[in-house]
């Protein structure tokens, strides 16, 4: 079974007043040992911007243990930022208004200089799923037939309606964001890992990427390791959302390599088209229409998502996450995604800062 890997990013906030920290640096520094010295792994990393962190999970084949893990990285990063009187909330975007403070690392400095308001506004916190291939050939055969589902993902994930002090009117508007960057979202069929990395190497070459950390596709090989990583996701207020996501990814992974070692060509849509359907998705979430990955025309958003799952169904089965998957998207369907209970949260208090509050509380006891 293909392992799986999870980054989540988490917003640093007060507890108390619900105000958004530039506190990145409590939870990153690795605590002291009872010895004395400094822990050797380094659990939490800075991101862009020093109001947020990240983690990773280890690469894990059962998603039972991946939620254990997400669960307990929460918990120890809002242990960590109790310290300074903070905690840790996973909001896709930030409610309340804010003003990002830059990480001074070199490469962020490069980014802001470069970028300008566009890396100077960019605090947004995504799910990066990470999934195990055999080869690049592999991995962009896979990259090549997953792009019309990754919209449906966007939908589920949706978890960021707020935005200084705004609804945003959208259900993910961190992928609205994101998508500032001129080397974000879908891409064109490559056809071969050949046509893949020549084409990461034409964008480098253009100077207007700092490296390639900067290749943003919705999906892409990782630079890092041997996986497929797919990056349309918004951080998810529950555990069990993220959890969902990774299995109806790897599912996609599966059913994707499949189907190349089948010979099934990749269904020939456009980038234009894919990035209209991705719109679509961060707007309505699961609350309105998509764009069926079948035909490319608007359906209820419920009929889109049991598309997917009728797509993956094959390669749930033989993980043993069909019934797991379907139980998770019930209870969306039913309770709403992350972003229909923050909206829920600031009607019942009228209060943005109540929304990060409440957000934090979720967070810190993965409820």
């Amino acid at each position: 079974m293909r392992t799986v890997g999870v980054e989540e990013e988490l917003l640093m906030v007060s507890a108390r007043t619900g105000e958004v920290l530039a506190l990145s640096a409590v939870v990153t520094s690795p605590p002291a040992s009872p010895k004395g010295d400094e822990a050797e792994e380094q659990e939490f990393e800075t991101e862009l911007q020093k109001e947020q962190v990240e983690f990773a999970t280890s690469p894990l084949t059962a998603m039972s243990d991946i939620e254990e893990e997400i669960i307990a990285r929460r918990r120890e990063a809002a242990a960590r930022a109790e310290q300074a009187g903070a905690t840790v909330a996973a909001l896709a975007t930030s409610p309340v208004p804010v003003q990002p403070s830059l990480e001074l690392g070199e490469r962020h400095v490069w980014m802001a200089k470069n970028f300008g308001l566009t890396a100077r506004e960019q605090l947004s916190c995504g799910c990066h799923v990470h999934v195990a291939v055999d080869s690049d050939e592999e991995g962009v055969a896979v990259l090549d037939r997953i792009r019309p589902w990754l919209s449906v993902l966007t939908a589920i994930s949706g978890n960021s309606p707020f935005w200084q002090g705004e609804d945003s009117g959208y259900s993910s508007y961190r992928s609205r964001v994101w998508n500032r960057w001129p080397s974000a979202g879908p891409t064109e069929i490559f056809g071969s890992a050949d046509r893949y990395h020549r084409h990461v190497e034409s964008m480098l070459a253009t100077g207007a990427l700092r490296d390639d950390g900067m290749i943003y596709f919705d999906a892409r090989l990782s630079a890092r390791y041997p996986t497929v990583e797919v990056r349309v996701a918004d951080v998810c207020l529950q555990p069990s959302t993220t959890v969902l996501i990774a299995t109806l990814v790897r599912a996609l992974v599966e059913t994707a390599a499949a189907d190349w070692r089948a010979g099934r060509p990749p269904a020939p849509v456009s980038a234009g088209l894919l990035r209209l359907a991705s719109w679509r998705a961060a707007r309505s979430g699961l609350g309105d229409t998509l764009v069926d990955p079948l035909t490319m025309r608007d359906k209820p958003a419920s009929a889109v998502v049991a598309s997917l799952l009728s797509h993956v169904e094959d390669a749930l089965t033989a993980s043993g996450d069909l019934e797991r998957a379907r139980r998770t998207l019930s209870r969306l369907t039913e309770q709403g995604t992350g972003a229909d209970r923050q909206r829920e949260i600031h009607r019942q208090h009228r209060s943005f800062e109540a929304v990060v509050r409440e957000c934090a509380r979720i967070t810190a006891l993965a409820d």
